[in-house]
């Protein structure tokens, strides 16, 4: 099932259609300000572990998960001043932030030492999706295993390849297609573990 969902001004109809549906366990698609991702309520476990299914992935390299803002973030991240002042400088935006995780976080969703990866897209949909859920979306990229380097496939492409583990594409229009830079700023000690679209 694909929805259309304007990417400016999200139609509350559709946030609270697809609020319940992560509520209850679903596996959404939706676009960031980077890809498109697909992902799930961050407190639905079983969810979480289709999507390690699905996408062929180790627990042992987490999936990141996206916030509404600094404060959201702030719940799930031990955040130091330093760290607190860079996330103000480059989010919203095109990053992933690896920072030690709190309590609030799952255990399946945390590397060895204890430390996530959080996004705040600049982009309406996923924000607006966060915030009608009242929990954190898992993320991760629409593409199939193997093929992670390749462009953004479009919501028809995304729902023909992942028939059966997606139950909802949401077509929010064009992304950059292109992967997040993931920075850790753990020990407040900036280090690029990979370079996507955004400038650190």
């Amino acid at each position: 099932m694909i929805i259309n969902v304007n990417p400016d001004f999200p139609q509350g109809r559709h946030l609270v259609k697809l609020a319940s549906m992560l509520a209850d366990g679903a596996v959404i698609a939706y676009p960031t300000d980077t890809q498109y991702g697909i992902g799930c309520d961050l407190r639905k476990k079983k969810s979480i572990e289709k999507l390690y299914r699905v996408k062929q992935r180790s627990p042992k390299s987490p999936f990141s998960f996206i916030c509404a803002d600094l404060t959201h973030i702030s719940e799930y991240a031990i955040v130091s001043d330093f760290a607190y002042r860079t996330m103000r400088r480059i989010l919203p935006g095109p990053f992933t932030v690896v920072l030690p995780g709190t309590k609030l976080v799952p255990q399946i969703m945390l590397s060895k030492r204890h430390e996530c990866g959080l996004r705040v897209p600049n982009h309406n949909i996923p924000i607006a999706l966060v915030k009608a859920l009242g929990s954190p979306i898992i993320s991760t990229s629409a593409t199939l295993p193997g093929r992670e380097d390749d462009s953004t496939p479009s919501p028809v492409e995304i729902e023909e390849l992942f028939k059966g583990s997606v139950d909802v594409v949401i077509d929010g229009g064009p992304v950059p297609g292109k992967p997040s830079t993931v920075v850790s700023l753990v020990d407040d000690d900036p280090v690029i573990l990979r370079q996507g679209l955004g400038a650190f």
